[in-house]
């Protein structure tokens, strides 16, 4: 399948050596649901998991956006999930052959519990990866642990450290273009703040703020393998990106804790050697009066209409600030270049209650290092 970029970026035309890299993070709304028991894929006209979308529409929808954007490098988050049936690099791969894209080879990290595995699907022939875990499991040297242990840390205030985990560890990528250029990726999926399970008024509060400091506590957990990645002069650039759940202004409860998550990873007080950027994350936090970019919307059943936020982001280091260039939400509305193109648009909002967001780095402006 082969559908062109609607605004003719990355589309084939140059030699593949001067080509920027094209890297995206999209959320694939329950892609697991389009797979069955042994893995095998249902491209049939039962229901997905998107209302009033059949299994067949969803994949198609997929496969029209994964091709439109053309990158190199996908960074799924949803991705199908692993279990002692099926295995998600298997699924995204057969995904990848059945409709002829090509990012046809599938990596993944550390699995999950939750049925939402964070994977990516890559050209192999742009660049190769390799899962690169950081840290200990129990960690003596006060570094972070690695992201499938624990992280010790006071949530509430009482003088005694809690246990946090993530349910989607972070996705940590060693990828090497055909160039001989090494970059560094985080693969994110940050905990929701949504007061799932409650109840009543009092306890949907309650939730709504455990959930926050426990999200709080990822993203302190996050940064501080940040931190280290830039501090280690051998490490290459560093590329965070993902679904946050999180932004500056996005719920009630902000200002009980000062801060947002998106904030803390992004290293807001800190001097600017030790920032991570994402232009999107700028207009956000400082440009409170314009409209805002956003890249999810969501249907809000009880008030009959759709809530849209910025949940998604591409954050590089300061090694890539000068490299990183055309960040991109392919939103079917706001992009005027989406909704010019109908099947796009349509399979935009077909696909998933999330939007791609791509970014693009232009490799002469990188140092060569030599794998």
């Amino acid at each position: 399948m082969t559908v062109p970029d609607p605004q003719g970026v990355g589309a084939g035309n140059e030699p593949p050596t001067l080509r920027p890299l094209r890297i995206a993070t999209y959320n694939t709304e329950w892609f697991t649901g389009l797979f069955n028991r042994l893995g095998e894929m249902l491209e049939d006209g039962e229901r997905s998991a998107r209302f009033g979308v059949t299994r067949a529409e969803q994949l198609a929808a997929l496969a029209i956006t994964f091709s439109a954007m053309d990158a190199d490098l996908v960074m799924i988050i949803e991705a199908p999930d692993t279990n002692s049936r099926r295995l998600t690099e298997p699924m995204l791969e057969a995904f990848a052959a059945r409709f002829e894209l090509r990012t046809s080879r599938a990596l993944m990290g550390f699995p999950n519990e939750t049925q939402q595995e964070i994977a990516i699907l890559y050209d192999p022939a742009r660049l190769s990866a390799r899962h690169d875990p950081r840290g200990e499991i129990t960690p003596t040297d006060g570094s972070s642990p690695r992201f499938d242990s624990h992280y010790r840390i006071d949530l509430d205030i009482d003088a005694r450290p809690d246990n946090v985990t993530f349910s989607k560890p972070p996705f940590e990528v060693a990828v090497t273009t055909a160039e001989g250029v090494e970059l560094r990726l985080i693969g994110v999926h940050l905990k929701s703040k949504a007061p799932h399970g409650a109840t009543s008024p009092e306890s949907a509060t309650r939730i709504a703020i455990e959930n926050r400091r426990k999200q709080l506590a990822q993203a302190i957990w996050l940064r501080a393998r940040v931190d280290e990645v830039l501090g280690d002069a051998e490490s290459p650039p560093l590329i965070v990106l993902g679904d946050f759940n999180d932004g500056p202004g996005l719920d009630e409860y902000e200002m009980l804790f000062g801060r947002s998550g998106l904030e803390i990873v992004l290293g807001k007080e800190l001097p600017p050697s030790r920032q991570l950027y994402d232009p999107h994350a700028m207009r956000v936090r400082f440009r409170p009066t314009v409209a805002a970019p956003t890249s999810a919307r969501f249907y809000l059943p009880e008030e009959k209409r759709y809530f849209s936020a910025m949940l998604d982001y591409i954050m590089v280091s300061p090694a890539l600030c000068a490299a990183a260039r055309h960040w991109r939400i392919w939103h079917p509305f706001d992009d005027p270049a989406c909704y010019r193109t109908p099947e796009l648009r349509e399979a935009l909002l077909q696909a998933s209650d999330h939007f791609p967001v791509t970014v693009d780095i232009d490799l002469s402006r990188l140092p060569q290092r030599k794998a």
